[in-house]
């Protein structure tokens, strides 16, 4: 079921893709970035706790960008990682355990480019907002295998245009989840225990880039 829904995502965006060529001018951009190491901590009611590290990892992805205005692209992307998440926790017990777990992004992401005058670089930032779905690939019974939250996140870099159909992006990111510390999804506790219950927030900050391939259009509109 979830490689269904992970083509379902690709064929999307694929065919998203082929109707924005159409348009004014698109590009496909095909991401790689390394996210580092995320802490998170939570106490509550007294001595119940819960402490995490989702560890870094390589991540993928696509986005269909379509070049609403010269300096102005408006895009529609999915990022995909699989790492561990080590877990200690105590809700009457002294807990230490390793999850699998996949991290989903579908984000809307709007961005700004300013062209640097007579060269081919373009400086470039922007905004995220969608949501993250996380896996659980090692649940216990009685626990939520995945979990769909709010998400949102920003980048900032530059972005080379080697020609009128290739280019790099290189930039740094942010990625960030609100995500429930109850039932057992992170915790695994499957609803056992003083049920420790919190809220907190995910951040994935990573360094990576783009191929970037321009379809249609006027090429050159946001390179000078």
């Amino acid at each position: 079921m979830k490689k269904i829904f992970y083509l379902v995502i690709l064929i999307a965006i694929v065919f998203g893709f082929t109707e924005y060529s159409r348009a004014q001018q698109a590009r496909l951009n095909l991401y790689s970035a390394y996210n580092f190491d995320d802490n998170i901590e939570a106490i509550t009611n007294g001595n119940n706790y819960f402490r995490g590290t989702i560890k870094g990892g390589y991540q993928w992805g696509a986005g269909i960008e379509y070049i609403a205005r010269p300096t102005y692209g408006i895009e529609l992307l999915y990022h995909r990682m699989d790492t561990d998440f080590d877990v200690s926790y105590n809700t009457g017990n002294d807990t230490t355990k390793t999850y699998g777990l996949g991290s989903n992004f579908i984000m809307l992401a709007g961005n700004k480019y300013f062209p640097v005058p007579k060269s081919i670089v373009s400086l470039y930032g922007g905004l995220m907002l969608g949501v993250a779905i996380m896996t659980n690939k090692d649940p216990l019974p009685g626990s939520e295998s995945s979990v769909t939250k709010f998400a949102w996140g920003g980048r900032a870099g530059a972005e080379f245009n080697f020609s009128k159909n290739v280019g790099l992006k290189l930039h740094a990111q942010l990625l960030s989840a609100v995500q429930s510390i109850n039932g057992g999804f992170y915790l695994g506790t499957g609803g056992t225990g003083a049920g420790l219950t919190s809220e907190s927030s995910m951040y994935q900050f990573g360094l990576g880039g783009a191929l970037v391939i321009s379809f249609g259009g006027n090429k050159s509109k946001v390179r000078r």
